[in-house]
């Protein structure tokens, strides 16, 4: 009898201290709710919030209007959740850099279905710490600098055939084809035609869904996105299994570096680690660098001035190459101020990335404002980018304002902290090759009107920047009317 009260107490013991941590963390919670009061802001209609506000206007004029009624923090209900709104550089790096811990990424179902869940932008710890290492690795500089002459061949191929159509074009929509090859390139290095092919079929259709309405109904867009996806898998598995056969594993690609990844206790990536984080890499850097490299195109379109100066600087570069027989080479590419600076700026302005998703994991006090568990956190680069205390003038397009850095974490195009794109560097090499070329050797006019943008979700200048292009030595040809 003894022993059996020995035992209740010994277990209610250990049911107190096992509970402790518990309701320290409720209290904790119940402690920071009546310290704290909520930001200001309107949370809107019930169900819908101002999710119908958001879509009915430019997204950017939304957020910009909320900030100049409430402030630099300031809460709102969009998408079905509530939401906490943070457009200064401190509350960006609170919540990507120093309290990263209290956050977490998050993205809808239907988004982690079509990219894979393993893919590392949904996961934080030590899995996502492993795989950004790999990733970063695979895309330093030291190890892109070698497909500088590869990604020239695909700059050259490009340009040649628009020029070659003598079409008007759909600028956008032609870098996005650029942007995979590129993208293949630096995971897979030279890959097989027929896998090739493959795999761009079926991530197009993959692409087409990705924003859809996510209904699996045959016929729909989402539901022709999961059967790709499937397909992909199938295929990647195909070259995963045919790389591993020929135990070619110390490519320093991208997929070279999955395959030869092991950690201290002999885990090595599966099959379906490896598909959904190349997936995602894909996803990450084709939208984002061909929206980049289409604003390039237009802000040089626009000012003749800069042009013929950025032309100046790139013909320095093209003249010493022998007339262009010469190859570009890596630290020719690192010798183009006035160009970085142009697409610097171009990141700035149109802030590609405008704002990213996090959701508070516990109770969060930032500034005597209350952040509750559940909610989403949305730091606002967009309105950083366009605040006149850190870019005087932010409407205007002035590449000299990087002649000097901007104070840190006023200017963040690619993130910040641990989830920031690990493929920046890239991005810009493609740019910088592409520019090169398109001002050494071709001419161009944009067609339509010259203003606009649309959102699919990264902007875009209206329809894609439609434009004609053509050889530096020929004329382009006019539209004739009958």
């Amino acid at each position: 009898m003894e022993a059996a009260s020995l035992l209740v107490y010994i277990i209610l013991f250990l049911s107190t201290l096992l509970s402790f941590p518990f309701i320290r963390k409720q209290k904790r919670g119940i402690h920071l709710k009546r310290l704290f009061k909520l930001p200001p802001g309107s949370m809107g209609w019930p169900y819908v919030g101002e999710t119908l506000q958001l879509y009915s206007q430019d997204p950017n004029i939304f957020f910009l209007t909320k900030q100049e009624r409430y402030g630099e923090i300031f809460k709102t209900h969009i998408l079905g959740c509530p939401c906490v709104m943070l457009a200064s550089p401190e509350a960006a790096r609170f919540v990507l850099v120093t309290h990263s811990h209290l956050f977490k990424p998050t993205y809808p179902k239907s988004k982690e279905k079509l990219i894979g869940p393993h893919a590392l932008f949904f996961h934080r710890g030590e899995y996502h710490t492993r795989l950004r290492r790999l990733v970063q690795n695979s895309l330093a500089p030291q190890t892109i600098k070698k497909l500088v002459p590869d990604i020239q061949h695909l700059a050259l191929e490009t340009l040649e055939s628009w020029a070659a159509s003598e079409q008007v074009i759909n600028t956008f929509y032609e870098l996005k084809k650029l942007s995979f090859d590129v993208g293949i390139l630096s995971i897979f290095g030279h890959i097989d035609k027929g896998f090739k092919v493959m795999l761009e079929e079926n991530y197009r259709q993959v692409d087409k869904g990705y924003n859809s309405f996510p209904t699996n109904i045959p016929g729909t867009a989402y539901h022709k996105a999961i059967l790709a996806r499937r397909k992909l898998n199938e295929i990647l598995g195909e070259i995963i299994s045919e790389r591993k056969e020929r135990r070619v594993l110390l490519e320093k690609d991208m997929l070279g570096h999955f395959l030869n990844f092991e950690d201290q206790n002999g885990q090595t990536l599966n099959d379906d680690q490896i598909a959904d984080n190349i997936i995602g890499v894909l996803f990450a850097a084709q939208d984002t660098t061909a929206s980049v490299i289409t604003w390039v195109l237009k802000f040089l379109h626009d000012d003749p001035k800069l042009l013929e100066a950025v032309k100046a600087e790139q013909m320095t570069i093209y003249e010493s190459n022998n007339g262009g027989t010469r190859p570009l080479t890596w630290e020719q590419t690192r010798s183009m101020p006035l160009t970085h600076r142009v697409i610097l700026e171009s990141l700035r302005m149109a802030s590609i990335i405008s704002f990213t998703f996090r959701e508070a994991v516990v109770d969060v006090e930032y500034k005597g404002y209350l952040i509750p568990k559940g909610w989403k956190v949305m730091p606002l680069f967009r309105n950083i980018h366009h605040n006149p205390e850190f870019f005087p003038h932010p409407h205007e397009f002035d590449p000299s304002r990087f002649e000097v850095a901007p104070k840190p974490n006023t200017f963040m195009p690619f993130g910040n902290g641990v989830h920031a794109c690990p493929g920046n560097e890239l991005a810009k090499l493609e740019a910088l090759i592409l520019i090169h070329h398109l001002v050494t050797n071709f001419r161009w006019e944009v067609v339509g009107s010259k203003s606009g943008i649309q959102y699919g979700p990264f902007p875009v200048p209206q329809q894609g920047l439609p434009a004609r292009f053509w050889k530096e030595s020929t004329s382009p040809i006019q539209d004739v009317c009958p």
